[in-house]
């Protein structure tokens, strides 16, 4: 239920993009970012910048060709992204996410069980793959012929 203080906690009055940080959220996700490198050119993108234009990208489901001028351009925000999944920070910073909000509610870190719907799952098939015959009639259908 909206009220009062779960509106003001939740404001992003301030931003100019939905998928924009708060510095709030921001906090919590530098610490997980590389830190910038002692040799070679300073970065010119903020890694602030890169991870909301990403967050953009994901939010809206666009593709990479959708960024708006007013990110990094593509290449940098598409090799920032690819790096990060490589190197696993996204599985990461998603855990570690995950386990600090269970927390925050009373939980513990690690869920010590799960509830699998038997409607969802899949389990054998039924019959197996029909493959070609030769143009042969199946012993279904000479059966209903007769």
């Amino acid at each position: 239920m909206w009220t009062d203080t779960t509106r003001a906690l939740h404001a992003r009055a301030g931003l100019a993009l939905p998928s924009d940080l708060t510095d709030a959220e921001w906090a919590v996700i530098a610490p997980f970012l590389p830190p910038p490198s002692h040799v070679g050119r300073p970065r010119r993108w903020k890694m602030r910048r890169i991870v909301e234009a990403i967050l953009y990208l994901l939010r809206g489901g666009l593709p990479w060709r959708m960024l708006p001028p007013c990110f990094p351009p593509v290449s940098t925000v598409r090799r920032w992204f690819y790096m990060w999944r490589d190197s696993g920070l996204w599985q990461t910073l998603n855990h570690s996410l995950l386990m600090a909000t269970r927390e925050i509610h009373g939980r513990e870190a690690s869920p010590s069980a799960g509830v699998i719907d038997s409607q969802s799952v899949k389990t054998t098939e039924s019959g197996g793959p029909r493959g070609y015959d030769g143009k042969r009639c199946s012993a279904h259908t000479s059966a209903l012929a007769r």
